[in-house]
């Protein structure tokens, strides 16, 4: 196919270098020439490296060099061209007037793709004479590397389109996903569910931007703490996402943004490019503050209560035992034993309260810890600090021949930082494919290749089970009181049937 990409800059020549490298011949072109020929300098010199890596053939770098056609005039006639896909940058009117020439230059066979990364399809391709022709092609940047693609049709597009786009994105050995033409997409429109939570936690005061990024990344696995993406990202990029798609879905609780972020953004903490955001960079900045030292008695007898699944506390009692701790076996903890209540979904000042144990020696401890890397601690503000500390080292404990546990201390919240977290990613993919703005299995391959998560979260839904994540909605929303975490209609219904949260599930349309 005979491609032009209109826009040089990051992502047209990204896009260029991919298609050429696909097999298509690519015509470039800008309304700049001299972003033409450094785009056209920066494709060679990456497939030069490539070349030097091993991963590319000096033939077919020569080859994907010769279909890669720069073109003086964006606007000039192209008979042979199947496909446009503009890459300029993001203003609706800018948009508009780009297509409405190549309207006028191109023939009428040639199918139109906007790489918009958050203005409706729908509005750009309403200026068109024909908005049958045009869809979304979003790719993400560097787009080499990003092996996704999101292909979404707006409302007037052809029903052949996507599906012409999907094979034209897996010919050239990326991954497409068919995506409602909605607010944020789907890559965006998920990773709201991390950043968001993250915020809701700091505004909280439940634990520093550090502290809540060690536990995404050693309890969840995630490769970055939702801080330091929006650090890398740029946190003026985010602000502006997570409210573009809070306004779009017409101020849905579990997307709410946070007050923390427009008074940073005017002050131009936006994170790497700027030298500080939520941390400092530069050589000038200092060194991130290490964890305190673990300085309390480890040998200090605990008790374990249970917790609302049976399962977590015999799964603490035994680890804590395997790591030599003194574990008290009777119905109620002795006189100065430190007490750890496994808590999903609820506080350890409900547990206090219900259970009539003892407030100034009682804490939480996240049952999903003990599968991760490191174990995390509750306090309330009636804790006892010597006995806080004695309960981190108690926590901190190891098997013999195993590395000691990395312990967190955080504030008491309604199911500690990790639960929270999990519970707002799975419940906005749950909201999406509610809404069939996306399968189930697009919105798991999309998050897991864009955003890099060990798992698609309807995927890391079931790991922890379907019933379970019910619960630890419920308890989130029937403690806080607050419809940022009320139960989807997808993970209600899944669990009280018994299925997946990545099943489909039957439609009316299948049994017609």
């Amino acid at each position: 196919m005979r491609i032009r990409i209109v826009g040089a800059g990051a992502m047209g020549r990204g896009i260029a270098q991919w298609a050429a490298a696909g097999g298509h011949t690519v015509e470039l072109c800008d309304v700049r020439p001299e972003a033409v020929t450094a785009a056209v300098d920066f494709v060679r010199s990456m497939l030069e490296r490539a070349v030097q890596k091993g991963r590319m053939p000096a033939g077919d770098m020569a080859a994907a060099l010769d279909r890669l056609v720069p073109l003086d005039d964006p606007w000039a006639p192209g008979p042979e061209v199947g496909l446009v896909i503009e890459a300029v940058r993001e203003d609706l009117d800018t948009k508009a007037e780009v297509f409405g020439k190549l309207e006028e230059a191109l023939p009428d066979s040639a199918v139109f793709a906007t790489n918009t990364s958050s203005l409706s399809v729908t509005r750009i391709g309403a200026s068109l004479r024909d908005p049958g022709r045009l869809a979304g092609l979003h790719f993400f940047n560097p787009v080499p590397l990003m092996r996704i693609v999101e292909v979404v049709p707006g409302a007037a597009t052809r029903p052949g389109i996507p599906q012409v786009l999907t094979e034209l994105v897996e010919s050239c050995g990326h991954r497409a996903v068919t995506v409602a033409d909605t607010p944020g997409f789907l890559v965006n429109h998920a990773g709201r569910g991390l950043v968001t939570e993250a915020l809701a936690l700091l505004e909280e005061s439940v634990a520093e931007p550090a502290g809540i990024d060690r536990i995404a990344r050693d309890v969840l696995g995630l490769r970055m703490g939702p801080f330091e993406l929006m650090d890398l990202t740029g946190l003026d990029v985010t602000a502006a996402v997570i409210d573009s798609i809070w306004q779009g879905f017409r101020h849905e609780d579990r997307l709410r943004p946070s007050y923390l972020t427009p008074n940073r953004v005017t002050a131009g903490l936006h994170g790497r490019k700027t030298g500080q955001g939520w941390f400092a960079y530069g050589p000038e900045a200092p060194a991130a503050a290490p964890e305190p030292p673990v300085t309390g008695d480890a040998d200090r007898p605990v008790f374990v209560a249970d917790g609302a699944y049976d399962q977590d506390a015999v799964a603490l009692r035994a680890a804590l035992t395997a790591a030599g701790a003194t574990v008290g076996t009777g119905p109620a903890p002795t006189e100065g034993a430190l007490v750890m209540v496994p808590v999903w979904g609820t506080t350890v000042a409900a547990a206090v309260a219900s259970a009539g144990l003892p407030a100034d020696r009682t804490f939480g401890v996240d049952p999903l810890a003990p599968a991760g890397r490191r174990r995390v601690l509750a306090v309330t503000p009636a804790s006892d600090p010597a006995a806080a500390r004695d309960a981190r080292a108690v926590l901190a404990r190891a098997a013999d021949g195993e590395a000691a546990w990395p312990v967190s201390m955080v504030r008491d919240t309604a199911g500690s930082v990790a639960q929270r977290l999990l519970a707002s990613v799975v419940s906005v993919a749950a909201s999406i494919a509610e809404r069939s703005l996306a399968a189930p299995a697009d919105i798991d391959l999309a998050v897991t290749t864009g955003l890099g998560y060990p798992a698609g979260p309807l995927a890391w839904g079931d790991r922890i089970g379907a019933a379970r994540m019910l619960e630890l909605q419920r308890s989130l929303h029937a403690t806080t009181g607050d419809d940022r975490y009320r139960p989807t209609r997808w993970l209600t219904e899944r669990a009280q049937l018994g299925l997946p949260l990545t099943a489909p599930g039957t439609s009316p349309a299948d049994c017609a």
